[in-house]
Order: C-alpha cells, then sequence, then structure tokens
C-alpha cells in the first residue's frame, strides 16, 4: 500500500480523493488548519496534520515518505493580492516536493492555464504547472478542469430575490461545465493507477457544452419557473455586485479578467473534447443540487 498525501482534502475535490483512496486501504495523509474540519476523514483513518499550506518546511514533514500527492491552490477571496497569494501556496509546495521522496503528483489546475497573460484567477494555475514542471525525477499531470457547474449556485439566492440568473459570462457562450465530483474521480483514477509519466496535462471536460442561456431553462424547469432568463451584467457592475457580496478586490479583479477571456474566446481555445475527458454528470442531473440550494437560499 502507499503513502498519499491530499491537500485541500475538506473540499469539493479532495474529500472524495482521500475517502476514495482510504476506501483502498492506502495511507492518506491530510492537511488543513484545523482537525474539526477534517473529522469525518480522521474518523474513517486519514492521519492529519494541522499546519499552512504556504509553510514549506511544515509540508515537508508532511510529504516525508510519501509515495504520492494530490494538490491545489485553495481560493482566498480576502486576498490582498491574489495571484501573489496562489504563488505562495506553488512555492512552498514546489520547494518541499524537491527535497521529498515523492515521485507522482496530480494537480488541479483549468482550462486557461496555457494563457501567459489575462489567465485573471487562473493565472497562479499557470504559473503552478510552470514551475511544478520545472521539478525534476517527478511524474506531473495537471488536470485543466473546466467551468465548474457549481459556480453556478451562487445566483440561486438572486433567482430568488430577482427572478433572472446573471453574471458577466456571455449569455450565448457555449461552455463546457463539469462536476466536481467528476474531477475528483479523474484524479482519483490516475492517483490508484499512477498511469501517468514525465509532465503532462489532461482536460476535464464536463458531459457537454452549455451557454448560460441553456442553464437557466434547465434550472427554471427544476425548480419551476420555466421562463426564468439569463442576463449578462457589464464587469463594473458584476465587480460592485461581488465586492458587496464581500469579495476583495484583487480577486473580483481577476475573475472578472477570466471571464472576459472566457468570452472572448481566449481561455477554452486550447481544449479539445474527446470522449476521454467527457464526464458523466450533466446540468440537468446537477439541477437537483441547483434546486436544494434554492430551496435553501
Amino acid at each position: 500500500m502507499s503513502i498519499y498525501v491530499v491537500l485541500g482534502a475538506t473540499g469539493h475535490t479532495g474529500k472524495p480523493i482521500a475517502l476514495g483512496l482510504i476506501e483502498k486501504k492506502h495511507t492518506v495523509r491530510v492537511v488543513s488548519r484545523h482537525a474539526d474540519k477534517a473529522a469525518d476523514l480522521i474518523q474513517k483513518g486519514a492521519q492529519h496534520f494541522a499546519g499552512d499550506s504556504t509553510d514549506a518546511a511544515f509540508l515537508s514533514k508532511v510529504f516525508a515518505g510519501a509515495d504520492a500527492l494530490y494538490t491545489l491552490i485553495p481560493f482566498d477571496a480576502a486576498a490582498p493580492d491574489y495571484t501573489k497569494m496562489q504563488l505562495q501556496h506553488v512555492q512552498a509546495i514546489s520547494q518541499a516536493l524537491k527535497g521529498s521522496t515523492i515521485k507522482n503528483v496530480v494537480t488541479l489546475s483549468s482550462v486557461g492555464a496555457h494563457l501567459r497573460t489575462e489567465g485573471g484567477v487562473v493565472q497562479g494555475l499557470q504559473k503552478m504547472e510552470e514551475i511544478f514542471s520545472a521539478i525534476p525525477g517527478i511524474n506531473i499531470l495537471h488536470l485543466r478542469a473546466s467551468y465548474f457547474l457549481e459556480n453556478g449556485l451562487s445566483m440561486a439566492g438572486m433567482v430568488k430575490q430577482m427572478g433572472i440568473m446573471g453574471s458577466p459570462v456571455r449569455a450565448d457562450l457555449k461552455v463546457p461545465m463539469v462536476a466536481t465530483k467528476d474531477i475528483a474521480a479523474t484524479a482519483l483514477r490516475h492517483l490508484l493507477a499512477l498511469d501517468f509519466s514525465g509532465k503532462s496535462h489532461e482536460y476535464v471536460l464536463g458531459n457537454r457544452e452549455y451557454t448560460y442561456a441553456d442553464l437557466a431553462a434547465i434550472y427554471g424547469r427544476a425548480i419551476g419557473k420555466p421562463d426564468l432568463k439569463y442576463v449578462q451584467f457589464p464587469y463594473a457592475d458584476a465587480k460592485i455586485a461581488m465586492m458587496q457580496m464581500g469579495m476583495g478586490e484583487s480577486v473580483v479583479d481577476k475573475l472578472n479578467e477570466f471571464v472576459k477571456s472566457m468570452n472572448e474566446g481566449k481561455v477554452l481555445a486550447d481544449a479539445r473534447r474527446t470522449p476521454a475527458n467527457t464526464t458523466p454528470t450533466t446540468a440537468e442531473e446537477f439541477a437537483k443540487v441547483f434546486k436544494s440550494v434554492y430551496d435553501q437560499s
């Protein structure tokens, strides 16, 4: 049996990965600042390390003797400089990897990670791919996941209060949308099989492409509002709304920059759908999750 480290183990992708590895009787080390967040994983047998993934010395202890790693860069809406925050995690993980026993790494990257500029919230992931792939002697697979279906859940309150869905994304832009559980399943499969070598990336593109107008129709039917409409907001209005929700200016500007690049066709320019990178969950199935959030909002 192998020793795996899972960073982000309490999140949408990390938790199913950690549970899947435990189920296969592997030793799983998880990192979070507080043990209570990882209580159910600890109960199932995960080894918990309390600390910060920007601390290279701490990560070196976590990585010691381990065989493989799943890693991501956490989302921090309050970061004063969002890309700088991402790079703090990247540099610490990279430094700890260089002196470790870990030989196989799967990362959560994103569509748009091929962009050297105008990547917005993905710019740090482009840097992550570059920096990690420069480490010799380690096999690294970057999973370039597409737009999360979960991103639309933040609009449930808007639907209830305003009767519309809305964001700066073009209403007619066809976007591959993926459920995070399908990203986790892809990562888990590769971590168990260790079927990758060298430095590579793989797209995870969900079941098919949807426009937000499509989503409004699908989710509208699920919540009993079949005439639900989607409205594209100007970037400036979206910025005001996101900051009123408590998000920091840096992350809001980076989100808008990412969406602008997506609207202009840059983010998805490198992504090509194949049977291998197509995953099962449809928006029609995910509409049940949206309805649940809507009912509780």
